[in-house]
């Protein structure tokens, strides 16, 4: 049923069906039972992950990772998704998260052969109660104490963060110079126990009503102090570190959008060969078919976006504005197929007995995280029109 836009060569496709053979066989058994149960991913699930390689998709070959590109990262994260967005989530937890290009020569050589192979799995702490897209408005600070840091203030939206075995943390270093909030922001690395928070630190998981797999934290800093030589490049450019990669970001969430999607039309498709009324299967009926056919064009048009700017990245070929297309295009699409999934499932759908309801769930959600649509227009129409 799926038809990819060029650049998709024999090597590529066979990693595709590499990674489709691996939810089939790994997790498309196990998901609904643990979705229903709002349950974290296995850990035998996550060490998987990690044999498959999928956690060092992005990590250079020098540094023991893959040494692949956006796009397979892409075919990857989409046929995770399909499955289940949170297993198409977790491997960004070890390809390169963010901030990880920033880091010196010794910290890389320290930290990424371990990332590589999911011996290290780490959450990003960026995001405040009071700022969540405006990242200039951050007010966690980190205060210069000799040879440490005391980082105090609140983080909201850390996935993964108790599970993690490391925090990378955008705090404040030094104030904003008028009509320059972006500067002032420095990011540190810091190592953390497997399942708790160390000393100074604190969180408890935000009640989400979908992703589940990983759970969400607030998290408390008290004067939590940190090396000095654990921060992550130079101080005072953490902001422009975090918005570093953000086009391959962007590009996988629209094929994580587009593994969703995919999920609820494949669904939607055998429910409407099964179910019967009227003395037909309701596939018979042109409402279906048609309701199906946009479906199915819809995904089609995020995946060939999602991959012409995949394979724009890999060139080094600027492409801001279609990654933002395509972040905006496919979470929109996803929510829109997956509502038409659940139609087509009828009551039936709003139950937990059908994959559906969890489709519907996880494809509302990538329209907020990872920037807002609202986010993605904007930098869409900056682009074409200038800054307003």
């Amino acid at each position: 049923m799926t038809v990819h836009a060029t650049g998709l060569t024999p090597d590529r496709a066979a990693i595709r069906d590499h990674a489709r053979e691996f939810v089939r066989r790994e997790i498309l058994p196990q998901v609904r039972a643990l979705d229903n149960a709002q349950a974290d991913i296995p850990m035998a699930m996550r060490e998987k992950l990690a044999e498959m390689g999928y956690f060092g998709l992005l990590i250079p070959e020098e540094y023991g990772g893959l040494g692949l590109g956006c796009y397979e990262y892409c075919l990857v994260s989409e046929e995770l998704s399909r499955a289940w967005m949170s297993v198409g989530s977790i491997i960004v937890r070890g390809n390169l998260l963010i901030g990880a290009q920033a880091m010196s020569e010794e910290m890389r050589r320290r930290y990424l052969p371990r990332m590589a192979t999911g011996e290290m799995v780490g959450a990003f702490a960026m995001s405040e109660p009071d700022a969540g897209s405006d990242v200039a408005g951050l007010k966690t600070r980190a205060v210069k104490d000799g040879d440490s840091y005391r980082i105090t203030g609140n983080k909201y939206w850390c996935t993964f963060a108790r599970e993690a075995d490391f925090l990378i943390v955008v705090a404040r270093t030094s104030p904003a110079p008028e009509g320059k909030r972006h500067r002032g922001l420095s990011m540190f690395m810091i190592e953390k126990p497997r399942g708790e928070f160390p000393e100074g630190i604190s969180g408890a998981p935000i009640p989400k009503i979908g992703y589940f797999g990983m759970k969400t934290y607030e998290l408390a800093f008290d004067e939590f102090v940190v090396g000095a030589d654990q921060m992550i490049g130079e101080e005072g450019q953490g902001f422009y570190y975090a918005t570093q990669g953000l086009e391959c970001a962007r590009a996988q969430t629209g094929a994580r959008s587009v593994g969703v999607a995919r999920g609820a039309l494949e669904d939607a498709v055998a429910y409407s060969q099964e179910r019967v009324q009227f003395g037909n299967p309701i596939s018979a009926f042109q409402e279906t078919r048609f309701k199906i056919a946009r479906m199915a064009s819809d995904i089609e048009a995020g995946r060939a976006l999602v991959y012409d700017v995949a394979d724009k990245i890999d060139t080094g070929t600027r492409c801001d504005r279609e990654a933002a297309m395509a972040k905006y295009f496919c979470t929109e699409m996803s929510e829109r197929v997956a509502s038409d999934a659940l139609q087509i499932h009828g009551g039936a759908g709003y139950t937990k007995l059908h994959d559906v309801e969890r489709h519907w769930r996880d494809a509302r959600l990538t329209k907020l995280f990872e920037g807002t649509s609202e986010i993605q227009l904007r930098v869409i129409s900056d682009s074409i029109l200038g800054r307003g």
